[in-house]
């Protein structure tokens, strides 16, 4: 079953189209990564799905049209945006950044519930809730935004780049919390990966991106087995 299905979205910026009919699918509780080179639209298309850029075409979020929906409406549904760069309110403190992840909720009672929950994923946070998240290292900057998504109680995570400039310590302890998210809440997620190798191991589905267009989709075994997409994707 389909918790989100995208058929032939058109994304870009002012006059210039990135997205060209895009079809794309993230089954309920199951990981898709995007691939692809810098410039493919792989960025655009997280903006796109969550509305903070204009697009045209069909998607669906748990079966319903969402859009001709603003961005504050769908991150409402349940889909929750980490973008790259991870987004961190620096003067704020762990804590603060967290209970915005919040803010849209209308339950606000089970807000502070949901703060021990993140805390018991990610201990380094609780360690450093009151410090200034501008002075978090960028690992735990990363698994603040991680967090502060979490705090939406999210249906669908949206990750772009999750590894990017992070030690191969910390990448493999994010994944590791990721895969356990999956599996214990049946969050789905929607992952941009440069490292292909990682997005692979973690994906149960992937779809490859070029110049703004869908190339390749299917489970990872697909990609493994096709030598010209391996060499042009995997470098191998």
């Amino acid at each position: 079953m389909s918790l989100l299905a995208v058929r032939g979205l058109n994304a870009g910026y002012g006059q210039g189209r990135v997205l060209h009919g895009i079809d794309l699918e993230v089954s309920l509780g199951g990981v898709t990564a995007v691939l692809g080179a810098n410039g493919a639209g792989k960025t655009t298309l997280l903006r796109a799905l969550c509305g903070m850029i204009a697009r045209d075409g069909e998607i669906r979020f748990e079966g319903a049209r969402i859009d001709r929906m603003r961005a504050e409406d769908i991150a409402r549904l349940g889909m929750a945006h980490v973008p790259e760069g991870r987004g961190t309110f620096t003067s704020l403190t762990t804590e603060e950044n967290l209970r915005l992840g919040g803010y849209t909720r209308r339950d606000k009672a089970e807000v502070g519930r949901d703060l021990e929950r993140v805390y018991r994923y990610f201990p380094r946070l609780q360690e450093r809730r009151t410090q200034q998240a501008g002075t978090l290292s960028g690992g735990e900057q990363q698994m603040l935004a991680l967090g502060r998504a979490l705090m939406l109680r999210p249906k669908l995570m949206l990750l772009d780049e999750p590894s990017f400039g992070l030690a191969p310590r910390i990448v493999q302890e994010m994944y590791g919390i990721l895969r356990q998210i999956n599996g214990e809440e049946r969050v789905s997620v929607l992952v941009v990966e440069q490292n292909a190798a990682l997005a692979l191991d973690f994906a149960d589905h992937v779809c490859l991106f070029e110049t703004g267009r869908v190339v390749m989709t299917g489970p990872p075994d697909t990609l493994h087995g096709d030598e010209s997409l391996r060499r042009a994707y995997l470098g191998y």
